[in-house]
């Protein structure tokens, strides 16, 4: 399969794409090949290969401490690993040896929107500035920045908080903000990290529907970790309905919960892939560790 054509990143660098134009790509948005990384004795990531294709959401599950958040940090260029070769929208990230220049990284981000565990949001900036942040650093005009901003809020039914500082929102709420943020560029890829973590579970469910609502209006490429089964099976078996503003289970012959086809599972365990596939092929495995870690 060929590579994606990315364009010319120092032209990039200097004048930022769009907001409202993502960058199309018919290869793997994300390729590991052999990849292994390790801090001091501890073995994260051994021999670790996988892809994701363009509109894909894949949830990565594992126990704590088996690397999951450590993957969306080696896509974003953050971290390098000790061997093999990263690939984004076909861009080496790192390969033989060798990590892109920080300004190739730079371009690349600013078509990956990124959701923090913990918000990560700035205390002393509104809620506008916060999600503005990067388009106001690329110097894009207030009025556009201001509109962006606003649309993303309303995608995430927080129109009414732009000039509200994150002190003055629930946990759910700044959550939502960070939601916000990494999609006012409209990316073309997005990593969630640990999006429900600490939430009550009525919030997280709120969560979730919006995960679920960017995957199915914007069919936005995506990488979900979590450590919440609950999640992970909610974002399969459920689908967006734009017209009650909610997410539904998907039908299966008027029955039974049906499943999304896109969305599919990066199983960590032992620095390894336990498991890569879709969500009947994971139920259904008969691997022990598998079927322990799932019960």
């Amino acid at each position: 399969m060929n590579a994606p054509h990315l364009p010319h990143l120092p032209h990039l660098f200097h004048h930022s794409r769009p907001a409202d134009a993502p960058f199309e790509s018919e290869g793997d948005v994300v390729e590991f090949q052999n990849v292994s990384l390790s801090f001091g004795e501890n073995v994260v990531l051994r021999d670790v290969s996988f892809r994701i294709l363009p509109g894909e959401t894949r949830i990565v599950l594992g126990p704590a401490g088996t690397g999951k958040s450590v993957l969306l940090k080696l896509i974003d260029g953050l971290i390098r690993p000790d061997s093999g070769s990263i690939h984004v929208f076909g861009h080496p990230v790192f390969a033989d040896g060798k990590a892109a220049p920080e300004h190739e990284m730079y371009t690349l981000r600013a078509h990956i929107g990124m959701v923090f565990q913990e918000s990560a949001l700035f205390d002393s900036l509104t809620v506008r500035d916060n999600v503005g942040y990067r388009l106001d650093e690329e110097k894009t005009d207030i009025e556009m920045v201001d509109a962006r901003v606003l649309e993303a809020l309303n995608f995430v039914e927080l129109g009414n908080t732009m000039e509200k500082f994150p002190s003055e929102l629930s946990g759910g709420m700044r959550r939502r903000v960070s939601i916000a943020r990494a999609i006012v560029t409209n990316p073309s890829l997005l990593l969630y990290d640990s999006p429900t973590g600490g939430l009550d579970p009525i919030t997280s469910s709120t969560i979730i529907q919006l995960v679920v609502k960017q995957r199915d209006l914007r069919n936005t490429t995506s990488l979900v970790v979590t450590n919440r089964m609950q999640d992970a099976f909610a974002i399969a078996t459920h689908r967006f309905n734009a017209e009650s503003n909610e997410m539904r289970p998907i039908p299966n012959n008027g029955m039974l919960t049906g499943i999304d086809p896109k969305t599919k599972y990066l199983v960590l365990h032992d620095g390894n892939i336990a498991y890569d596939g879709d969500t009947r092929g994971l139920i259904e495995s008969s691997d022990p560790w598998l079927k322990e870690f799932l019960s």
